[in-house]
């Protein structure tokens, strides 16, 4: 069995992490990956501090397992952030701050409940920023992966990253699907990876089954890193851009920037009614280019074992065999 010290510190049995994606993760997502021996972060960013409490009191009735909550921080609205450590997570899961924010002090205020901290990066500077405020483990993202990401590959970045921050332990995201590319992160110095469109593709995954499909039947070379969808949606990440799969809805837009933050409310409407409906055409579906990686939607459990087996059949049989 693969053990790192990602395994010892969250004290799971597998090293994969599933990524808080905001809305595409569930208190059944996250308390499947923590039942299987990984472990779950839950996205809070848009619920309030009830919704919050209410979610985390489904994922301790689900599992006895800790689990994590996520938030991004140019979104942090006031007495969230209390709310979210009021809930008393395992693991308290950062990413996008902006400049004027202190990380340090959000890390010593979970540091305070008992709480480990997880900051995700796209950047080696920010990540000897996030060293230096304390955090615990340090999430080096490659601009493979969907949703909001950087610019820099996860294969050149993530042992720049390991090499920046030791011993800080670090893991890999983004371009990592499978157990081939657990054993990639782990040979790049990572302790893990955290993973997001793979479990997306997912049976508890709360999103419309026509965006699993499109997860399914993409070849990984149809996503675009664009503005579009946030520019749709009115808010600047710092220093992100968002992949998504290059779909009717970013055709349509591509180039007409200016007009589409014209017709802002009108689109924005029709990207939440697409995503209800799982319009693969319409919608923003934020996907990585591992999608070429994952044929078909199964449980999240099956997913956390067979890539922590794949991995170690690769760690044990074939890297081995080709030294002389």
């Amino acid at each position: 069995m693969l053990r790192t010290r990602i395994c010892e510190l969250l004290g799971i049995e597998h090293p994969i992490v599933l990524g808080g994606m905001g809305s595409a993760t569930s208190p059944e997502l996250v308390a499947a990956v923590c039942a299987a021996g990984a472990f779950g972060v839950l996205g809070a960013t848009r619920q309030s501090p009830e919704e919050v409490a209410r979610d985390a009191a489904a994922i301790r009735a689900a599992t006895a397992k800790g689990f994590g909550l996520n938030l991004l921080l140019f979104l942090e609205r006031p007495g969230q952030y209390d709310g979210l450590l009021a809930a008393r997570p395992r693991v308290v899961s950062t990413a996008w701050p902006t400049l004027q924010q202190d990380l340090g002090s959000y890390v010593a205020r979970a540091h305070a409940i008992g709480a480990l901290c997880m900051h995700m990066v796209s950047t080696v500077a920010d990540a000897k920023a996030a060293a230096r405020a304390g955090v615990d483990v340090i999430v080096a993202q490659g601009t493979e992966g969907g949703g909001h990401v950087g610019v820099m590959g996860t294969m050149p970045l993530v042992p720049m990253v390991v090499s920046a921050v030791a011993p800080t332990p670090v893991l890999a995201a983004g371009g990592v699907a499978d157990g081939r590319g657990l054993a990639a992160a782990l040979a790049l110095g990572a302790d893990g990876v955290l993973l997001g469109t793979r479990f997306l593709a997912s049976d508890e995954a709360p999103i419309a089954k026509g965006f699993k499909q499109a997860i399914v039947e993409s070849d990984g070379h149809d996503t675009v890193v664009t503005e579009i969808p946030d520019v749709a949606n009115g808010q600047v990440w710092p220093g992100a851009y968002v992949r998504v799969r290059r779909n009717r809805f970013i055709e349509e837009w591509v180039g007409r920037e200016n007009e589409l933050r014209l017709r802002r409310v009108e689109v924005s409407a029709q990207l939440r009614e697409a995503a209800k409906a799982g319009d693969p055409d319409r919608g923003a579906i934020m996907i990585g280019q591992t999608a070429g990686l994952i044929d078909r939607v199964e449980p999240a459990a099956d997913l956390v074992r067979q890539i922590s087996r794949d991995a170690e059949a690769i760690l044990r049989e074939r890297l081995p065999r080709l030294l002389a």
